[in-house]
């Protein structure tokens, strides 16, 4: 028998695809993110900082995880089509697929009527990098980097927490990647702090990101006709050369089946960061937005569909 979750899981795919993330609806990242902030801004000075950012990393990680196990449990208890629905909610919640594709085409909508000021400003709502100078081709390849890295963060890495622990598991993911994005940096202020953060979304996502990036190689549209064994091979290559552990597996995957050249320099506040390049030596243009918005729908509703067969074989073998 299938477990009462992956039918909550199918369920809330199909709820996060058509509704999304309303904006006026309150959102539980936004609680984590209030936890965090306030819990940073008391404990993020003097000595011992690496400590105290594990206890925070440990007390937000512990909270949320339990918090929802108790709220799934009571809602089982009441009978099991609450469960689901609730349960379903809650992944729903937890899941980008509409709010990433809306925020992309966002981008690419001033982009195709040339509207360049309106795009830049658009690209800003969803980059860190600085924005006023960009060309086309520049916010072409923001924009299709950041599809591709959430990809992972906002959707498969979500599901196979998921599907190993149900909604659980997926807000317990959240709460890592909250704290990744919130402490995890490497600068003078987060440095200690956020050290234990950085490194277990790292561990949380190394599985996921490797996943997607196969997939997305396996799956998706090959718009440049390279050979299965060079994309391979160049995504392989390419991934190890990122900065991050896990997204130059996504980045390199999506520049070698959109045969683009993705990194590059970047500025942030000022300051130019140079990454290695990856894929193909062939500039973004505003059309790959849509290319790379599709490979992120494919990719997350293949992911789904064999995390479903998966499961399942698992569950009716034991």
């Amino acid at each position: 028998m299938i477990p009462a979750h992956f039918i909550a899981i199918a369920i809330g795919m199909v709820l996060d695809r058509l509704i999304g993330d309303p904006p006026n609806w309150p959102h539980p990242v936004k609680w984590l993110g209030t936890m965090i902030s306030n819990l940073t801004k008391l404990l993020n000075k003097g000595s011992m900082r690496t400590i105290k950012g594990a206890i925070v990393w440990l007390f937000i990680c512990m909270t949320t995880f339990l918090l929802v196990i108790w709220l799934v449990s009571i809602a089982y208890r009441l009978h099991l089509l609450a469960g689901i629905a609730i349960e379903a909610l809650l992944i729903a919640a937890g899941l980008a697929q509409k709010s990433l594709r809306d925020a992309a085409l966002l981008v690419y909508e001033p982009l195709k009527s040339g509207d360049m000021n309106e795009a830049r400003e658009k690209l800003s709502w969803i980059v860190g990098r600085d924005t006023k100078e960009l060309d086309e081709s520049e916010i072409a390849r923001a924009t299709i980097e950041t599809v591709s890295e959430n990809t992972s963060d906002g959707i498969t890495a979500p599901l196979f927490w998921a599907f190993l622990l149900g909604a659980p598991g997926l807000w317990l993911y959240k709460a890592i990647n909250t704290l990744d994005s919130m402490v995890g940096y490497n600068d003078e202020r987060y440095r200690e702090f956020g050290k234990v953060s950085a490194r277990m979304d790292d561990l949380f996502n190394w599985i996921p990101s490797r996943m997607t990036g196969l997939l997305i190689l396996l799956f998706t549209p090959n718009e440049g006709g390279h050979s299965f064994a060079k994309r391979i091979s160049g995504w392989l290559g390419d991934a190890k050369k990122h900065l991050s552990p896990n997204s130059g597996y996504l980045e390199a995957a999506t520049a070698w089946q959109l045969n683009i050249q993705l990194g590059g320099r970047s500025t942030y506040r000022g300051v130019v960061s140079e990454r290695a390049i990856l894929g193909p030596a062939f500039i973004a243009n505003k059309e790959h937005i849509r290319s790379a918005t599709y490979q992120m729908q494919v990719v997350s509703w293949t992911f789904w569909s064999l995390g479903t067969v998966i499961g399942g074989i698992f569950y009716a073998i034991a």
